[in-house]
């Protein structure tokens, strides 16, 4: 008995990604691709902006000490002396970067998903112009997955990418929105007409054998959204104070303040990672040299304390996006110890930490941070002495500027031009 014809519903799918009919979602289309678009084309735009705020805020053309990208050229045409006011300026630029950039992570990798098939379009080039279009394509997604992954990973204090996460995440920020703004300059036209409608005339996105749906676009839009919105949640919650800290599930440092008392908030490093040993900072032991025009000063933690102290509510913000409430500090002020060698005119000053571990057991700082009178060498913090992992026996605190550079366990303060 003749066997009956194979049913053409029963032929096997293809099993390459170079066949268009491999793709069947029914979601796939020029219209869900154009929308994902449009929200990565100003949420990525703010994520440069303000990542090049927070590289400005390290004020890396002051000193070889803070500029982690010395080869940056051109790139470095906007840098400008980091202000000291408003005291929360790196609490909120930085903030703003690290939560939008893991809120919209479900909204690039739908975007991905959406045009996934075009990585696999054959040929690779139909022209010069199509070879150029792909490449830019391959810098934009390669692009994009390194600075989010990067990014992810330092919010994480997990550095498990080869060399310092500095440079790496600047120039891949370049190489990704240049590719970012050539591919909108091409794009958006078309993206601008396809949201006018649900279904284009010609769309290459949309699969030659779709699947049965199971969701409408609106509909994985509101998932992609949700997801969003989940992950703001539980992030946001680490530059705020108050009830919402505690929803910071995903942030290495959103959960409950480490210990209690007067030194209960957040911090990076302790004392034992940087190597900072009690028997180098107790009152015997310590002492604070300062150089300057006039010489050197060495000073003992009771000859500061025999200095006029002042008072400054001022927060902790880090690069990885967390930051603390105003803490109310007390101390010297940083203007005050410049006088001591000769400065009645504030110079820029170079901070040395007693630290053996990190990137920045050195940092500088402009003369417009040591003059501003909130800035100070603290000894207390909260009503009480600094706690090692705070930086006793003294850490500088200064308005606005990121918190690597409130440089712990200060050792030496060089004054001067820089």
């Amino acid at each position: 008995m003749a066997r009956p014809p194979f049913p053409a519903r029963s032929r096997p799918l293809p099993r390459t990604p170079f066949s268009p009919s491999f793709w069947r979602s029914p979601l796939r289309g020029s219209w869900l691709t154009s929308v994902l678009g449009f929200v990565l084309l100003g949420g990525i735009t703010v994520l440069f902006l303000t990542g090049l705020l927070s590289y400005a805020a390290y004020n890396p053309g002051l000193s070889p000490v803070n500029d982690k990208t010395p080869d940056k050229g051109l790139l470095g045409f906007y840098l400008f002396s980091w202000p000291t006011d408003p005291h929360w300026l790196y609490r909120l630029t930085q903030g703003v970067h690290v939560t939008l950039g893991i809120t919209l992570i479900p909204v690039l990798l739908a975007k991905l998903w959406s045009v996934v098939p075009k990585l696999f379009t054959l040929p690779p080039a139909r022209s010069l112009a199509h070879a150029l279009e792909r490449v830019s394509l391959l810098l934009l997604v390669g692009g994009a997955l390194f600075e989010f992954v990067t990014g992810v990973l330092n919010v994480q204090l997990d550095y498990v990418f080869p060399g310092s996460f500095y440079p790496l995440h600047f120039y891949g920020a370049w190489v990704f929105f240049g590719a970012f703004l050539a591919h909108a300059a091409l794009k958006t036209p078309a993206a601008v007409r396809n949201v006018r409608q649900l279904r284009a005339e010609h769309d290459e996105l949309i699969s030659p054998n779709p699947a049965r749906p199971t969701v409408s676009r609106r509909g994985a839009l509101g998932l992609v959204g949700g997801g969003s919105l989940l992950l703001l949640a539980t992030t946001a919650g680490q530059s705020f104070d108050g009830p919402l800290r505690g929803t910071a599930l995903l942030a290495p440092h959103g959960g409950a303040e480490p210990g209690t008392g007067p030194g209960g908030f957040q911090i990076n490093k302790t004392a034992a990672y940087a190597g900072v040993h009690a028997a180098e900072t107790s009152e015997e032991a310590w002492r604070l040299v300062l150089a300057g025009r006039t010489g050197t000063v060495r000073l003992s933690r009771s000859d500061l304390l025999r200095l006029p102290l002042y008072s400054s509510s001022l927060p902790i913000a880090c690069v990885e996006g967390w930051s603390t409430s105003d803490q109310e500090w007390r101390g010297v002020r940083l203007r005050d110890l410049a006088a001591l060698v000769g400065y009645d005119d504030p110079p820029d000053v170079l901070v040395e930490s007693l630290q053996r571990h990190g990137a920045f057991r050195r940092a500088a700082l402009r003369a417009n941070q040591v003059a501003d009178p909130r800035s100070l060498l603290a000894l207390y913090v909260n009503g009480a002495d600094l706690t090692p992992d705070h930086g006793h026996p003294a850490r500088v605190i200064v308005p606005a500027a990121p918190g690597v550079l409130n440089t712990k366990w200060v050792a030496r303060m060089t004054f001067g031009e820089l």
